[in-house]
């Protein structure tokens, strides 16, 4: 509209980064050339009047995300002065379309944990609604200072949960994208398997803009191979108001009331908080009302035995594979350095010790793995049988826990809810959550669709209309 250059825009985007980071902690490191890109962008604008996709966009990046001449430390001591020659591919891909990486965002080290965002580099990030609260993890540095308007967009990766639990914790828009549909390359890994990178934004439709950047085919991360043909050049056409009208819903109750807690967490069960299921029973209201058919509840059959025994990890092999191609440091090649080299968390450092003998080079990925396949195919074949364009759950559905929940001794963990983790890493399939409402404290809650393989552009449609006839989205009130 001509309201702002882009100077202007990473000027104010960069002191309000100076006046408010220090609250919530969610920043490792500013670009110093963000000025001099929009200057020259500027100029570019001037004199072809042509605007790039992204034209001057400011962007928070990931700490594990490949970034030319900024570092890129995981969160791990071991990579604190790591400094990469060159962008990740989608990096690349988004700086082409004009966007602008203004900063680098905390995380959980090693994105070991989607529970919360502490490192060994920069220590823990809090929520910004609520910094008695953590952002969750591993992505919160990106949900946290997207959601404090550091700047316009995000990115983040989700190994189990890591775009959606931020996401879900504070109040933004998250898309865990099929896997095939984006390239992971350059990127530090935790499980190649189940690894994701994708938008963290306010709105759906910032979410699509940089979706529609990102796709595409990249021959160093082959999976990427399988999107071909399946990924239309126009995602912003699916940002329908009325995209709910006569679309069929199913709602997976068995990931709404107790579900089964993840490794290492306190009690056998994660029940659901009430008032995350009061705003997803209202959130079904919401959608019936504008146009969706519910299916409640809806039922794969054997879903408590077909979730079992999908995980299948190889640590080692990703991180020095990693470790060989980018840091090329000979006194960091192994995991024995990296256990050497230390750690301020020790949880991450418990973390790394018990994945010392964990090798499996021999996993399938989500088109090779049978047990992953049968899973997606029950899922997928009662989608089929009814006629169902999406299935809807919470995605979290507790609130976020307390800071000091978190505890470096390891005697008390207590984060429930993280229901998230147990289809889309596993199966491969798009999961896209969008903002549901607050609970007390002032704390966000986000509503989960999920569909088939490639259904991106369904469940924009969705997330749209559901995000528009909501807008349960408030920023939230950090003091000058």
């Amino acid at each position: 509209k001509g309201a702002f250059t882009s100077q202007q825009l990473v000027s104010a985007y960069l002191e309000r980064i100076n006046q408010l980071n220090p609250q919530i902690n969610a920043i490792t490191i500013l670009n110093p050339q963000a000025m001099a890109i929009a200057k020259a962008l500027d100029e570019e604008y001037k004199k072809t009047k042509v605007l790039r996709p992204l034209h001057g966009i400011p962007i928070i990046v990931k700490d594990n995300i490949n970034t030319k001449g900024l570092a890129t430390t995981a969160g791990a001591l071991a990579l604190k002065d790591f400094v990469p020659t060159e962008d990740a591919f989608i990096i690349d891909k988004l700086v082409k379309a004009g966007a602008i990486i203004i900063a680098k965002s905390n995380m959980a080290e090693w994105a070991f944990t989607p529970w919360h965002s502490f490192s060994s580099t920069h220590g823990a990030t809090l929520n910004p609604y609520n910094p008695e609260y953590v952002p969750a993890g591993s992505s919160g540095g990106t949900g946290a200072s997207v959601a404090s308007n550091f700047a316009t967009i995000g990115l983040g990766t989700d190994t189990g949960n890591s775009i959606r639990g931020p996401s879900s914790h504070c109040s933004l828009v998250g898309f865990r994208t099929t896997l095939g549909l984006i390239s992971r390359a350059d990127i530090v890994p935790l499980n190649f398997r189940n690894d994701v990178v994708g938008p963290m934004c306010r709105s759906v439709e910032d979410a699509t803009r940089v979706l529609e950047i990102m796709v595409g085919y990249d021959p160093n991360d082959p999976i990427t191979k399988h999107s071909e043909g399946k990924t239309p050049k126009n995602y912003t056409q699916f940002l329908q108001k009325n995209g709910l009208k006569g679309a069929r819903i199913g709602v997976l109750r068995e990931l709404c009331e107790n579900v089964p807690a993840a490794s290492g967490l306190v009690g056998n069960t994660s029940m659901a908080d009430p008032e995350v299921k009061a705003l997803f029973e209202k959130a079904i209201s919401d959608l019936k009302a504008m146009g969706a058919v519910i299916i409640d509840p809806l039922t794969v059959p054997d879903f408590s035995n077909r979730r079992k025994d999908l995980v299948c990890f190889d640590f080692r092999g990703d991180l020095e594979a990693y470790l060989a191609k980018y840091v090329k440091n000979d006194t960091i090649k192994t995991l024995e350095d990296i256990i050497r080299i230390g750690s301020k968390s020790k949880s991450a450092e418990a973390r790394v010790k018990a994945l010392l003998t964990v090798r499996n080079p021999n996993c399938l990925d989500v088109y090779t793995a049978p047990r992953r396949i049968a899973f997606r195919k029950a899922i997928e074949d009662k989608m089929d049988e009814l006629k169902l364009d999406a299935i809807i759950y919470p995605t979290w559905n507790n609130k976020p826990a307390n800071i000091n929940t978190y505890n470096e001794e390891l005697k008390r963990v207590e984060y429930y809810g993280d229901n998230s983790q147990v289809i889309a890493p596993h199966t491969g399939q798009p999961a896209f959550t969008v903002p549901m409402g607050f609970t007390t404290g002032n704390l966000p809650a986000g509503l989960q669709f999920l569909s088939r393989m490639y259904a991106e552009p369904t469940l924009i449609k969705l997330a749209y209309s559901y995000e528009q006839g909501t807008k349960h989205r408030v920023p939230p009130i950090l003091k000058k």
